[in-house]
């Protein structure tokens, strides 16, 4: 990979399901070139990370993300000029789970993905397979990525 992509959150070592609320915003580190670009959230432990019998879950999906047009400041974050195929949803893993993988990545855009059907609006978000999807595609492999750990929260158990 040759960037970082990160979400402005707070870090933290684990975070709780209630601090993930709304859409994230996301930035990228390093030279990620000017796109577009996808971007794409799965948690790969659902139900549980001992059992994870629907993973993938699609949390988010959207194509069409540039970064600033400044190109001297990479701080800002990555804008989206579209609806997301799978809008924004919120990490919530369920009572008595061990902590879930969210796992953000960046793709560079093929210029013909627009036109893709594989996934919707309306498309299911479980077993998702990003690796399946990138290659359907024409994703090919992420340029940059990240992933937080989120835990159920301490009333949902």
């Amino acid at each position: 990979m040759v960037g970082d992509i990160q979400s402005k959150r707070k870090r933290y070592s684990c975070a709780r399901a209630s601090a993930t609320a709304g859409p994230p915003t996301f930035s990228a580190i390093g030279d990620i070139g000017f796109g577009p670009f996808v971007i794409a959230t799965v948690d790969p432990d659902a139900p549980t990370p001992q059992d994870p019998t629907s993973a993938q879950i699609r949390h988010f999906l959207g194509p069409n993300f540039f970064p600033p047009q400044d190109t001297t400041s990479r701080d800002e974050p990555l804008t989206n000029r579209t609806p997301a195929l799978s809008e924004f949803l919120q990490p919530t893993p369920p009572a008595g789970s061990d902590a879930h993988r969210y796992i953000f990545l960046l793709f560079n855009q093929p210029e013909n993905f627009n036109a893709q059907r594989l996934v919707t609006p309306t498309t299911p978000i479980d077993l998702f397979n990003i690796s399946e999807f990138a290659a359907a595609t024409g994703l090919g492999d992420p340029i940059a990525g990240t992933f937080m750990l989120v835990a159920p929260d301490p009333t949902a158990a």
